[in-house]
């Protein structure tokens, strides 16, 4: 008739099994969540790309545009001027008439171009800004699923272990060496077993 310890070692075996392979399953699973996870992240980083491209483009319009028309002004060539005007962005009208209502030839305090008037303001830069920020959300979110995973495959090895201590056991001759190992053995499946429980499960398919 088998002894306790031999028993006890025996049911670590089996529980330490399956504990590993919960794990390794858990560590798979997060380190999918971690490659879906950048995989939005660089798409999103793409479109941000795309809205900044954009927004310096329109930017460059702009002051094309406007120094095409401050050119005619200072001419005095007002056709010239007027047909410049009408073909400013719309974005970039209401910032060169702010601008103008300082009086910029005679009011020393006026901003120096309308690009630094509060009314500047470009959907696309702005379009660029959220998307940046969307994307340190998700590349956050793919930091802890690298973590995650990585604590899973951490608890692999010390389930490992834990086998290891159960399997020892088993072939010790000396009962007082083999409970003291297989105790080592329950002690560390026990603290990684409460040490894993609070750990996120993903289970989604």
């Amino acid at each position: 008739m088998p002894d306790r310890v031999e028993v006890l070692a025996t049911l670590l075996l089996a529980l330490a099994a399956v504990a590993t392979a919960w794990s390794s399953y858990q560590a798979t699973r997060w380190n999918g969540e971690q490659a879906k996870a950048a995989g939005q992240t660089n798409a999103i980083r793409i479109q941000a790309a795309r809205a900044q491209g954009l927004a310096e483009a329109q930017e460059q319009v702009d002051v094309a545009t406007f120094t095409q028309w401050v050119d005619a002004y200072a001419r005095n060539e007002s056709e010239l001027a007027d047909f410049y005007f009408k073909r400013f962005r719309e974005e970039f009208e209401p910032a060169v008439k702010a601008w103008v209502a300082t009086r910029p030839v005679k009011n020393p305090d006026a901003p120096l171009t309308p690009f630094a008037m509060s009314q500047y303001k470009l959907a696309a830069q702005a379009e660029a800004d959220r998307l940046d920020a969307q994307a340190e959300v998700t590349a956050a979110t793919v930091q802890r699923n690298i973590q995650r995973a990585s604590n899973y495959v951490l608890a692999v090895v010390l389930f490992a272990v834990a086998l290891f201590f159960a399997g020892i056991s088993t072939r010790l001759s000396a009962a007082r060496l083999r409970a003291i190992t297989v105790a080592l053995g329950a002690v560390l499946f026990v603290g990684t077993v409460v040490w894993i429980a609070t750990f996120p499960v993903s289970v989604s398919v």
